[in-house]
């Protein structure tokens, strides 16, 4: 029986959450997520019970506390996004890296999952 929930579930957390992209490869699945300022020990990634999680807290750089703004439109704070993870991931393989405030992380399916797929037939009626 097919579920009509989608494969990857985000949810959003207490901040604004970053943009992510999941896209699935032969071998794997990639999970790429916009952290714009943060550095490795600013982010967490976590997979327990079928579930990706990447949390981290973005700091304000300043104590300045008598800026007068016309406008601040940059955020600062906690996020947290969590996805659920389709069977067949390998725990233990997972892999995450941080470039230019580029978190990308990814999830090596096994060798079963990787076969799960067949390609139907499409006979004339």
């Amino acid at each position: 029986m097919l579920s009509a929930e989608p494969f990857w579930r985000g949810e959003f957390g207490l901040a604004q959450a970053p943009a992510v992209d999941i896209v699935e490869h032969d071998k794997s699945y990639q999970v790429t997520a916009e952290l714009p300022g943060m550095e490795e020990k600013d982010i967490d990634v976590k997979f327990a019970d079928g579930v990706l999680t990447i949390k981290g807290e973005k700091k304000e750089e300043s104590e300045e506390k008598q800026k007068d703004y016309y406008r601040s439109e940059r955020r600062f704070g906690a996020f947290q996004r969590s996805f659920r993870v389709p069977d067949g991931i390998e725990p233990d393989k997972i892999e995450a890296t941080v470039k230019n405030g580029v978190l990308t992380v990814l999830l090596p399916k096994s060798d079963d999952a990787q076969k799960r797929e067949k390609k139907i037939e499409i006979k004339k009626g």
